[in-house]
């Protein structure tokens, strides 16, 4: 009932809506509607209310609420659930568990804290309460196991997009996986998957995004900034989440329906933070130095080693001279 009251709320927030007209509307009592009113108000929405006016809905608090964002996002064809916690271990961790016991595609975990939070090799990964977003979307894509890490990609340019509509920020993409503004890491995307030799069983999608941190760890402060950092204000993480969710459908039903690339590589290379730069590729057997000189229609980096052969990076850690401590 609080959800329907609050979307009732959003949809007249130019206007007074009366108590008889939402209990009518909702079929309950004007009583239940003062009680609901109440707990969104102790949700932190500014709501006025005028004897024989009724309600107007004055502000949002910036809140990831299950209630809020199926609102904003109920003509998503991707969402199907939306998970919300004040505070959890990992939303990955969740949304395996989720996957694991059948949830659908389109279900979403998101925490207002994260305690355990990994990045890329196992790396701790700061997640505040109510500065930033942490995130997980459960994927079951019929495509080829080794077509996975395409996802991260277009996450990425998801990602991107979608910040850059709700700051005007300069953003740019260190491939594969890392959101970058000003030389310094804003967010993450740990992409995990259970697969058997030609089958997928699903894909967890994990992002993590510094939004409103004001000050980080020593260990971190010189590789590692925020949304409000660079902008010099507060970002609404909700409106982050609803632009991610929105950015990434279109490009993700673009990749499923015809097995193109196409869009997502076209933001990665215009976005990119990585070509035309020295790289640092380590993977399990060697690390190799070379210039980052394209990004090819299947989403593999390609670079040129000293000796000027040209390869496809398909996966590996790969850091840029002069990002994230590679100088």
């Amino acid at each position: 009932m609080k959800k329907e009251i609050l979307e009732i709320l959003k949809n007249n927030k130019n206007s007074f809506i009366s108590g008889e007209e939402l209990s009518h509307k909702l079929g309950v009592t004007r009583t239940s509607i003062w009680k609901y009113i109440n707990i969104l108000k102790g949700e932190g929405y500014k709501i006025e209310s005028i004897s024989r006016k009724g309600y107007k809905l004055i502000e949002e608090p910036d809140i990831l609420s299950r209630d809020e964002l199926l609102i904003e996002l109920k003509f998503s064809k991707f969402i199907n659930d939306i998970y919300y916690f004040d505070t959890i271990d990992s939303t990955n961790s969740f949304a395996k568990k989720l996957a694991l016991e059948g949830a659908k595609e389109g279900t979403i975990i998101l925490s207002n804290e994260q305690t355990g939070g990994r990045g890329r090799l196992g790396r701790v990964w700061i997640s505040p309460p109510c500065s930033s977003i942490s995130m997980s979307l459960i994927l079951k894509p019929l495509i080829r196991p080794w077509d996975a890490a395409k996802i991260t990609e277009i996450t990425a340019a998801a990602v991107a997009i979608a910040i850059e509509k709700v700051t005007n920020l300069d953003v740019n993409i260190k491939w594969p996986n890392d959101i970058i503004i000003q030389n310094k890491k804003v967010c993450g995307i740990l992409t995990e998957m259970s697969a058997e030799l030609d089958n997928i069983n699903y894909v967890i999608v994990g992002i993590g995004i510094n939004v409103n941190i004001d000050e980080f760890p020593d260990e971190i402060k010189e590789v590692a900034t925020s949304l409000k950092k660079v902008a010099g204000k507060e970002i609404s993480r909700k409106e982050i989440v609803i632009n991610i969710v929105r950015e990434f459908e279109k490009l993700y039903y673009s990749f499923i329906e015809t097995g193109s690339l196409k869009e997502t590589v076209e933001i990665c290379k215009r976005k990119s933070a990585t070509l035309g730069k020295t790289v640092k590729i380590i993977n399990k057997s060697e690390t190799i130095i070379a210039e980052a000189v394209d990004i090819n229609d299947e989403g593999e980096l390609l670079v040129r080693k000293e000796n000027g052969e040209i390869i496809s990076v398909i996966s590996g850690e790969v850091s840029v001279r002069g990002i994230n401590g590679y100088i």
